[in-house]
């Protein structure tokens, strides 16, 4: 009967680790891996942005997206701006639109697009990152290349029946692969410059360095399929097969102690729920804390601790996290004050509002 009991506790609570063990599962930049290759590109988790224009002549207009994408981990918001000018929680992909007005020296704020990320609680879209190794692919210009190419998706935008699907796909090149071509082309060109055609310098975009020596570039944001794609490309000495991007004794320890703490928090949570009237804990803590609770109560806690304690574990070491960042799931908790504050307004706009004049009010 005890066990049984304890069995259903366990399930009920230890349930709580499984978000946290999905978002780990997500994507690992330490191991993209295809047909048996692995790549490390740890080294590049951290926002980095490019920009591309449009101009709307004869309109003294033009459009600017930046495009700010963190391979590694969701983007943190931005200090100081307006929840509805940036993305939502989860983002790894966000294009931030403004109007720019010569004429006038204005600037405006025109739209927060969502391109990639997993936005459990917005939609329920998932990352779902797909790797692709060039060597490996089906395309003959493909396997000319070395590196891979990593699609990232995301949710309609705008909301509604007009929204569109988003998706982000970023081809990482070997660096000194890509250099070499690149002078062969530049060469093949030059020698072609007696046949009087015009070099076409429309597909040029902008190039952002990435820190490390290798640089991010814009190719286009368009519809494809019914989809609206964001494609770039990123030469980094990372994408070339014989490049290890991290230290691999580092990576394994890792590995080993994810599933330690897990065995852990879980042999704690057993243990505890065997032992009737007391919690497996040092008699010190459960005095201080737990004194009172019930069984039932002692399991939520250390399942509530298992979760917070493994949470910024990984988020530690995974993702360099540091202060608040260490918990999980930071973003959504500092919506909360927010929501309910929405949720409050609403309550009070019901309460408050409606009458004979049906919400209006006289002028």
């Amino acid at each position: 009967m005890r066990l049984r009991k304890s069995t259903a506790i366990l399930r009920r609570y230890g349930l709580l680790l499984f978000p946290t063990l999905a978002y780990a599962m997500n994507l690992d930049c330490s191991d993209i891996r295809d047909n048996k290759q692995s790549f490390d590109i740890s080294a590049l988790g951290s926002p980095i942005s490019v920009m591309a224009s449009e101009d709307h002549s004869p309109s003294p207009t033009m459009t600017n997206t930046t495009f700010t994408i963190d391979i590694c981990k969701p983007l943190r918001k931005a200090k100081g701006i307006p929840k509805e000018e940036d993305c939502p929680n989860g983002s790894r992909v966000c294009g931030i639109q403004r109007v720019i007005n010569t004429f006038e020296n204005s600037t405006t704020f025109e739209a927060a697009i969502p391109i990639a990320g997993q936005y459990t609680l917005h939609g329920g879209t998932e990352l779902d990152p797909q790797i692709t190794r060039f060597k490996t692919s089906s395309s003959p210009s493909d396997r000319e290349k070395e590196g891979f190419r990593l699609q990232l998706h995301g949710p309609r935008y705008p909301n509604g029946k007009n929204g569109v699907s988003h998706r982000a796909v970023i081809e990482f090149l070997c660096q000194d692969k890509a250099e070499q071509k690149g002078e062969r082309d530049l060469a093949a060109r030059n020698g072609d410059d007696d046949d009087g055609e015009e070099e076409d310098h429309s597909a040029t975009g902008e190039i952002a360095h990435d820190g490390h020596g290798g640089t991010l570039k814009y190719k286009d944001f368009a519809l494809v399929d019914e989809t609206k794609v964001l494609s770039l490309e990123w030469l980094t000495k990372y994408a070339c097969e014989n490049t290890k991007g991290g230290d691999d004794s580092k990576a394994k320890g890792s590995h080993w102690g994810f599933f330690t703490w897990l065995i852990i928090m879980y042999a704690v949570l057993l243990q505890s729920l065997s032992r009737p009237h007391s919690c497996y804990l040092p008699r010190y803590v459960s005095l201080l804390i737990l004194r009172g609770l019930t069984e039932d109560g002692c399991s939520i806690f250390l399942a509530t601790a298992a979760y917070l304690i493994f949470g910024s574990w990984l988020n530690y070491n995974r993702y360099s996290a540091r202060g608040w960042d260490l918990v999980p799931h930071a973003e959504t908790i500092r919506d909360i004050p927010y929501i309910l504050k929405d949720w409050m307004r609403r309550v009070m706009s019901t309460v408050q509002g409606g009458g004979s004049r049906g919400g209006y009010s006289a002028v």
